[in-house]
């Protein structure tokens, strides 16, 4: 019976999606505040189904507890996040669009960067032109409207995903910051 259901478990999963670091960062930017699947869901704008899959992704690859799924290794996280995010879950600039700030164009990396390039995330109602990067999922401009350090986070994981060394370096030295 084990055997099958780990079987299957293992069927199911198809590798971790781009969401599932999104989960597992709001997660962190909760702190020690007390969550359960709903809320997560509700504040991501993402079905509950898909917070019980994605935690279920995420604790067969080590990133989160297996039993509850509510602590998340935050160590083990930000190793993927610094070495394989952008292998995985790459980005290209897109076309010119409106939208919110995102990756050096976020306000946080501007105190450390000055460059006539912005990057954002697109959203008919943002107030900042430039070329748009992919956000990791759908409602992502929604859900960082409503937390800033998810915001942060997201936009350095954009560093990471399309920055320079040197940018990057900011980036992943800032998120061990948020995250540790």
């Amino acid at each position: 019976m084990r055997i099958t259901y780990y079987l299957w478990i293992m069927r199911k999963h198809s590798g971790m999606r781009p969401q599932d670091i999104v989960v597992l960062l709001k997660i962190i930017s909760k702190g020690e505040q007390a969550w359960q699947n709903k809320d997560i869901a509700n504040e991501l704008f993402i079905s509950q189904s898909e917070i019980s899959d994605s935690l279920n992704r995420s604790s067969l690859g080590g990133l989160i507890e297996s039993e509850r799924k509510k602590k998340v290794f935050r160590n083990s996280l930000l190793e993927f996040i610094e070495h394989g995010l952008h292998y995985v879950f790459p980005a290209l600039p897109g076309s010119m669009t409106n939208g919110v700030y995102t990756a050096h164009s976020h306000p946080f990396m501007q105190q450390h960067f000055s460059s006539e390039l912005n990057y954002v995330w697109s959203d008919p109602r943002g107030d900042f032109r430039g070329l748009s990067i992919e956000p990791l999922y759908k409602e992502q401009v929604k859900a960082v409207k409503n937390d800033d350090t998810l915001y942060l986070m997201l936009a350095l994981i954009d560093v990471i995903r399309v920055g320079r060394v040197r940018e990057m370096k900011i980036a992943v030295q800032e998120l061990k910051r948020l995250i540790l």
